[in-house]
């Protein structure tokens, strides 16, 4: 049963006659040292939450009694209050940095903030219908909860379906300004207290496209003639009809000395060397599955292997074995098309720039985190590209004048590749810790396809991936499953404290 506290013992003691006070006070000592056994707690935390063994305590935790203390204790267990004010799903809820105000986003097409006071109140409802929108979907407060973010579906001519971001004063609730954001799920976010995020899509062909990238100005205000409302920060080349979507920020300053890892080659060959393991923590099984990482995509090894060719000569060498019928087997058009898509950007991209590691524990440097891909419109990669100092702000050049000629998209700096559908992201409180919920491909699965993706597994898995090492840190932990299928881009939004993972 529950064991009681030592004062709650002596006051049972004290009724009893024939036990003294010196009685109760050794009872007491030998009941404070059976209370405090590590081993008996440590036995109890196992056998009652049903966990592997090999998963280690908190590291915050000094003892196996404050563990199972903290678990019992302080996971939320009990409902205090319904809030029924939104009269479809709710899709999203975002905390503001102080913890008094949190939004909510619903298909009713409405968010609400409310007062995250003991008796939780509406602050505030925004109908975005009148601006065509169909549901709010996601929201962010800035920094110094001076602002919230809102992204949405916007409804278009001829029902096409975009996105949009508006941004809402915390100060008096209206709304400042509007920004177009395409594909919808890119979501958007802040950079700073007064600059956003938002992307849009170009088509370059039926399954290659371009994302750009834009820094928005959040009040949209023309202050002088010399400011710019927006600024292109990135334009990067989608193959096999991926895009990018889900995009955060990181902020390095929050944790010391980030190392980016960007060399592409070394990080392939050592992916196809390593092994992730899984914890189930969704059964009883102690035991734990072996998954390999992705093997390099071909791709992206044959552009490594013939590196040497310039993009121009093997443009012309594939259109001249084309016409020849020196091409076999036969590509298809899709095929055809990411061969093509691939030479032309080589040597169109301009490259990292190797010389600007940070190693300044206060650096300003920013990692823009996203999902993307490079054999089927599922997200399975995260993309990691280094924000600078002089791209933090809206002032000097834009569309890319600062840039030559010959360099038209952007590289990444660095690319993890998950194996699997990419469902959820977020970020540790200090940022340097990036959370990936997952649906897994099977092992040795081929994509021929790219508009026929894998089948993915039930099981959701979670990753940690250390963004000062660009590794991951932990073993993935299994504990819920999804029933989505394949052919459908979903998301489960997640949420990181310092002791928790929801």
């Amino acid at each position: 049963g529950p064991l009681l506290p030592d004062s709650v013992l002596y006051e049972i003691f004290l009724y009893l006659d024939h036990i003294d006070v010196l009685s109760v006070g050794l009872v007491c000592q030998q009941w404070h040292a059976v209370a405090r056994d590590e081993f008996l707690w440590k036995e109890l935390f196992y056998r009652y939450y049903h966990i592997s063994r090999e998963v280690p305590r908190h590291p915050a935790a000094v003892s196996w009694y404050d563990e199972f203390q903290r678990l019992y204790d302080t996971i939320p267990c009990v409902e205090v209050q319904a809030l029924k004010e939104h009269n479809d799903q709710v899709l999203h809820l975002s905390f503001s940095h102080s913890g008094c105000l949190f939004a909510s986003c619903s298909k009713d097409c409405t968010v609400k903030i409310w007062s995250n006071e003991l008796d939780i109140s509406l602050q505030h409802s925004s109908n975005m219908r009148p601006y065509n929108w169909s549901y709010t979907q996601f929201s962010q407060f800035n920094s110094d909860d001076s602002l919230l973010l809102v992204s949405g579906v916007f409804v278009g001519p001829h029902n096409s379906s975009s996105g949009e971001i508006a941004v809402i004063s915390m100060e008096n609730f209206t709304l400042l300004s509007r920004v177009r954001n395409k594909p919808y799920d890119v979501f958007g976010c802040w950079l700073n207290e007064t600059n956003l995020i938002s992307g849009n899509l170009h088509r370059i062909g039926r399954i290659t496209s371009c994302s750009v990238l834009w820094l928005n100005n959040a009040f949209q205000g023309i202050e002088s003639e010399n400011v710019n409302v927006v600024k292109r920060l990135f334009k990067i080349q989608n193959l096999n009809a991926s895009t990018i979507r889900t995009v955060m920020v990181a902020d390095c300053s929050r944790y010391d000395s980030p190392d980016l890892l960007l060399d592409y080659e070394e990080q392939l060959a050592a992916s196809s060397t390593s092994t992730c393991r899984v914890f189930d923590l969704g059964s009883d099984s102690e035991e734990e599955e072996a998954k390999p990482k992705q093997p390099p995509e071909p791709a992206v090894q044959e552009l490594l292997d013939d590196g040497g060719v310039p993009a121009e000569d093997g443009l012309q060498q594939l259109f001249d074995d084309i016409i020849e019928g020196r091409v076999r087997p036969a590509m298809t058009d899709t095929e055809l098309e990411t061969k093509v898509a691939e030479l032309f950007v080589r040597n169109r991209t301009k490259p990292p720039e190797l010389n600007l590691l940070s190693t300044d524990s206060n650096s300003k440097t920013k990692y823009l985190i996203f999902t993307t891909g490079c054999l089927t419109y599922s997200p399975h990669q995260i993309g990691i590209k280094r924000i600078l100092p002089h791209q933090m702000t809206t002032a000097g050049p834009v569309l890319g004048e600062e840039r030559r000629s010959d360099e038209f998209f952007d590289s990444l700096d660095h690319v993890i590749d998950i194996h699997g559908h990419i469902i959820g992201m977020g970020l540790s409180p200090d940022h340097r810790y990036l959370y990936v919920n997952s649906r897994a491909w099977p092992r040795d699965c081929v994509i021929s396809d790219p508009m026929q993706p894998p089948p993915i597994a039930e099981e959701i898995d979670l990753h940690v991936f250390d963004l000062k090492t660009m590794k991951e840190v932990k073993r993935a932990l299994r504990a819920h499953r999804a029933y989505t299928p394949n052919e459908e881009c979903f998301f489960i939004f997640l949420d990181v404290s310092r002791d928790f993972v929801a």
